[in-house]
C-alpha cells in the first residue's frame, strides 16, 4: 500500500496532538524558492542529482508536458511530470541522503543573505518560523533542518510498500490556497501569520492572511 512522506515531529519541532490548535506564539511563514533561495530549489536537486546528459534526456522528455502548461497553467501537473521522469521508482532513504548531501553542498549558493537576515530577527522575536513550499519537503527539509525551522509544510510525496517514491503526490501542490488550507490545518481556521514572504502568485493568499505582507522583498544574493 502506498504512502506519503510525512515530516517528523521531532525534525520540524512539531508537538504531536496540536494539529488544528492555535499557537501562542507569533507565527512567520515562508515560502521556500525565489524568497529564501535565489533559484528554484527542486530544478536545481535534479539537475545535481541527475548529471548533465541525463538531465537533457529528462527535459526533452518532459516538453510535452511544458507545452501542456503553457495552456493550462498548471504548475502542480508539470511538477508531477518532474518528479515522475527523474525520481520514480527510487528508494526514498536514498533520496533522503542525496537531499542532505545536496543541502550540505548549496545552502552557501542558494540561500538569500538578507531573507536569512529576517529569518534570524524573526526567530530573536521568538516567533515560529515556518517554510511553506510548493516544493517536494523531502527535497526542502534538510534545509529546514540546517536553518532550525520549527516546521516544514511542502508538497509530500507517495512512496510504496518497498518504500520507492512512486511519482505521485500525496497532497495537493502546495502553493495558492493550499497554503493556506494547510496552514489552517496545523493551527487552526481563522489564522493570521504575524508575517509571510513570497515572490510569486502562489504566495498571495499566504500573504493576505500576514499582518507583515513581503512580497519580493529579498534581493540578495550569496
Amino acid at each position: 500500500m502506498a504512502q506519503d512522506i510525512a515530516t517528523p515531529a521531532s525534525q520540524t519541532g512539531k508537538n504531536p496532538g496540536t494539529e488544528g490548535r492555535a499557537s501562542a506564539r507569533p507565527i512567520a511563514a515562508f515560502d521556500f524558492d525565489g524568497t529564501l533561495t535565489v533559484r528554484d530549489s527542486f530544478t536545481a536537486f535534479l539537475r545535481w542529482r541527475a548529471r548533465p546528459l541525463r538531465y537533457a534526456l529528462g527535459m526533452g522528455r518532459l516538453a510535452p508536458a511544458a507545452l501542456r502548461y503553457l495552456v493550462d497553467k498548471d504548475r502542480g501537473r508539470i511538477k508531477a511530470a518532474a518528479v515522475r521522469e527523474f525520481l520514480n521508482g527510487l528508494p526514498r532513504p536514498w533520496l533522503e541522503a542525496l537531499a542532505g548531501e545536496f543541502a550540505a553542498t548549496h545552502a552557501a549558493t542558494l540561500l538569500r543573505p538578507d531573507a536569512l537576515a529576517t529569518w534570524r530577527e524573526w526567530g530573536e522575536r521568538g516567533a515560529l518560523r515556518i517554510i511553506v513550499t510548493a516544493s517536494p519537503s523531502l527535497v526542502v527539509r534538510p534545509f529546514a533542518e540546517l536553518l532550525q525551522a520549527d516546521e516544514l509544510i511542502g508538497t509530500d510525496l507517495v512512496v510504496d510498500s518497498q518504500d520507492r517514491v512512486t511519482g505521485a503526490f500525496a497532497t495537493r501542490n502546495c502553493r495558492g490556497p493550499e497554503k493556506v488550507a494547510r496552514l489552517e490545518a496545523r493551527f487552526g481556521p481563522g489564522l493570521r501569520l504575524a508575517a509571510a514572504y513570497g515572490d510569486t502568485a502562489g504566495d498571495r493568499e499566504m500573504l493576505a492572511i500576514a499582518e507583515v505582507r513581503g512580497f519580493r522583498v529579498f534581493t540578495g544574493r550569496p
